[in-house]
């Protein structure tokens, strides 16, 4: 796979461009979290024993797993594990999820189906997206899981306003740089006038999420990407334009430092409490998770 050189030049900017290369067109390592509403993690390794489960150091009920079509084990099919990347399970976890929560892009729900199991079923999630057709892979997903605390929503994520959830998860939709190895359709499609779009996307739902928290309430903002302007960028834009903290994130994980200045641009240092996972860090796909107080 060729990377486009605008490319490397921008992102040799930011990491170990040649670790970066390497471990961006890595097969990656494939991963399940067990869903506790139905089954426990004990249960499940005796299941599986044959497929050589080891423990995600950084979420109790994930599992890098070996072996191929997952996707077809009985286990799957009945919601006792769900396929998920390793790194992703982090932003549901740092979220600690009670109350009343909001999902605000919630498909397919791997996010979602993860609250539900740490809420035990308790509580309120209201799980929204904005497209039909992800609507209908979210109820699917939802309904394989056992999930019945959850609300499924199809709005624009722009149309929340109202400050009445103790929780809101914004898993943003982005550029998908932390996963090319994932989809390496990323390289082809990437170009920066595409970050500027996203991003300015990404404030606004950011504005929402937050504007939607109660006093007190607590907002996880997520990305797949590893763009300063989806990132760092969009977290800046949120403490100069709302009274919001930044909350420092302690996951046992390996992470990159913050990028607090890039290409001209300087962003407030409260980014340094955030999480930058690069894929060369933990073998895993690139991750930004961000902790935020009302």
């Amino acid at each position: 796979m060729q990377f486009k050189q605008s490319f490397l030049d921008r992102y040799e900017k930011l990491t170990d461009i040649e670790k970066f290369k390497e471990y961006s067109i890595k097969k990656k390592r494939k991963a399940v979290r067990v869903n506790t509403l139905k089954i426990s993690a004990k249960e499940i390794k005796e299941r599986l024993k044959e497929f050589n489960l080891k423990q995600i150091p950084w979420c109790e009920e994930g599992f890098f797993i070996e072996g191929y079509e997952i996707g077809n084990l009985k286990e799957h099919f009945l919601g006792y594990i769900y396929i998920q990347d390793a790194a992703s399970m982090i932003p549901a976890n740092v979220l600690e999820p009670k109350g009343v929560v909001l999902d605000l892009a919630a498909s397919p729900g791997s996010k979602t189906t993860q609250i539900s199991a740490l809420m035990k079923n308790e509580g309120i999630i209201v799980a929204n997206d904005n497209e039909l057709k992800r609507v209908i892979i979210l109820e699917q997903n939802l309904q394989r899981c056992g999930c019945l605390n959850t609300i499924i929503s199809l709005k624009n994520g722009l149309a929340f306003k109202e400050p009445v959830f103790d929780r809101v998860l914004l898993d943003a939709p982005c550029s998908g740089t932390g996963i090319i190895r994932k989809s390496l359709e990323t390289l082809k499609t990437y170009n920066t006038e595409m970050i500027k779009k996203i991003s300015n996307l990404q404030k606004k739902l950011m504005l929402s999420a937050f504007d939607s928290l109660k006093e007190g309430g607590k907002l996880v903002y997520s990305t797949c990407s590893l763009e300063p302007e989806e990132n760092e960028e969009v977290v800046d834009f949120l403490i100069r334009n709302r009274d919001a903290k930044v909350e420092k994130i302690n996951v046992d994980i390996k992470r990159g430092n913050a990028i607090e200045e890039f290409e001209g641009k300087s962003y407030s240092s409260e980014v340094k409490k955030c999480l930058r996972i690069w894929p060369q860090d933990n073998d895993t796909e690139g991750f930004f998770v961000a902790k935020i107080c009302k």
